[in-house]
């Protein structure tokens, strides 16, 4: 019993430690899953649109700079980023973007689902864990 007990809180500092990488890892994802220069091309954008595109893609180096602005919302990036975006592309590009590159979905939306999909996953390995140490004792 004591080991279960163990492994769970194992478990809830980890989910606690990991949920803020998480964020940043989507956050990551959002910049590397697109080709900026195909949307630059797709889109026509003019070369100072492309250059804050870059600049806003660039302005987080690294987990720290991130993590110094979203350390207590670490949600907001894609509002912020989303918002940025569609300020740069003006709303009819930035509509074309969202077709194209979201299949018409406010990427905003989508990022969030992803977050809410870790953790249906982590849910299930847990309870698949539970159950196969329930079977184990009773061999």
């Amino acid at each position: 019993m004591k080991k279960i007990l163990i492994a769970f809180l194992l478990a809830g500092t980890f989910s606690l430690s990991y949920a803020q990488s998480d964020y940043y890892n989507d956050y990551r994802r959002s910049i590397t899953d697109i080709n900026w220069q195909n949307v630059a091309a797709d889109l026509i954008l003019s070369a100072v649109q492309t250059n804050q595109l870059n600049a806003l893609n660039d302005r987080y180096r690294d987990y720290d700079s991130w993590n110094r602005v979203y350390v207590s919302h670490p949600d907001r990036w894609r509002e912020d980023r989303y918002y940025e975006i569609e300020r740069i592309l003006g709303r009819e590009k930035y509509t074309q973007f969202k077709k194209k590159y979201y299949k018409g979905q406010n990427p905003v939306a989508v990022y969030n689902r992803n977050k809410n999909n870790y953790k249906k996953v982590k849910v299930q390995k847990t309870k698949v864990y539970k159950m196969e140490k329930k079977n184990g004792h009773h061999h």
